[in-house]
């Protein structure tokens, strides 16, 4: 990594970087990352476009994402700078809020923006969905438009006391309404997050795959779904929903999605390339076990042998 030219030292002997941060960005080629899970999502959200390896030190709470003890580091970066060891890459979903809907004259191979038995027409056409919506560019007047996320996309009611009234489509086809507290989608490796505490399965990061999982739906068969990688998902507000809903992207930059307003959610080609410490299989299933107490329980006795 090329050192930068601006600096100071508020506190030796870390320095911190200031300047354009773009600038800043484009340089760095390796991440240590010395925190929690939080740290790590937040230090992913940076790079919305391709991000370097990162190698993550556990000083935090939970630590499920990070699998290097902190103590042993000088060996540890050591042993990554000498190239022993493997990288996990961790899916990520690029998520695109629109609002921008199509008005066209009914085709064969449109799929109405209405479920089926509802009518949504406007002066005698019909509200299509536009199969292959036209994503917003990073010049748009909305720079807040496409978001990468390393856990998962939430859109939820908000503070608003009804269900939220949600149309989800799958490549351009109604799927299913949601009708409840909100919807998850997310990644395998958001699968041990919030989609795990809402009662998802829990998926191992290299598998190519995203979780659609309900929040508190209001009904007995509404069951998380793992989807392949390469769908494109979509959560539109109905048009006649009691009120609007909200998004939050790995938990921040939460915004209003009103009336008729969607996201457009597909696998982002950039991954987060994370450095494992013994193997992308065994540092899972050791984050399962510390972490979240996986399958714990007292052994069951054997049987007293009588003579």
């Amino acid at each position: 990594m090329r050192p930068l030219a601006v600096y100071h030292v508020p506190h030796p002997p870390i320095s911190t970087y200031v300047g354009n941060r773009d600038v800043i960005l484009s340089r760095v080629d390796f991440i240590l990352c010395i925190g929690g899970d939080g740290t790590i999502l937040y230090t992913a959200s940076l790079f919305q476009e391709a991000i370097p390896p990162m190698m993550s030190f556990h000083v935090g709470s939970l630590g499920f994402l990070t699998h290097f003890v902190y103590e042993n580091y000088q060996q540890d970066i050591r042993r990554v700078i000498e190239g022993n060891v493997s990288l996990t890459l961790r899916h990520r979903l690029q998520c695109v809020f629109k609002t921008d809907y199509e008005v066209v004259e009914t085709a064969e191979d449109a799929c109405p923006v209405s479920p089926p038995g509802k009518s949504d027409s406007m002066n005698g056409t019909t509200l299509l969905f536009n199969a292959k919506p036209k994503l917003f560019s990073s010049t748009s007047a909305d720079p807040d438009s496409v978001q990468l996320v390393m856990n998962e996309l939430v859109v939820d009611r908000g503070p608003h006391p009804y269900l939220c009234n949600l149309e989800l489509y799958c490549n351009g086809r109604f799927m299913t309404s949601v009708q409840g507290d909100g919807i998850i989608i997310s990644t395998p490796t958001g699968s041990t997050a919030y989609s795990l505490a809402a009662g998802a399965s829990m998926v191992h990061p290299s598998v190519s795959c995203m979780v659609i999982t309900p929040i508190c739906p209001h009904s007995l068969s509404f069951r998380p779904t793992v989807l392949p990688a390469g769908v494109e998902m979509t959560v539109r507000v109905a048009a006649n929903s009691r009120n609007s809903a909200w998004a939050a992207y790995d938990g921040r930059n939460r915004r209003e999605i009103k009336q008729g307003d969607s996201v457009v959610v597909t696998t982002s080609a950039c991954p987060v390339p994370t450095i494992n410490n013994t193997g992308h299989v065994t540092d899972w299933f050791d984050s399962l076990a510390e972490c979240l107490h996986w399958n714990v329980r007292k052994q069951q006795k054997q049987l007293a042998k009588v003579s």
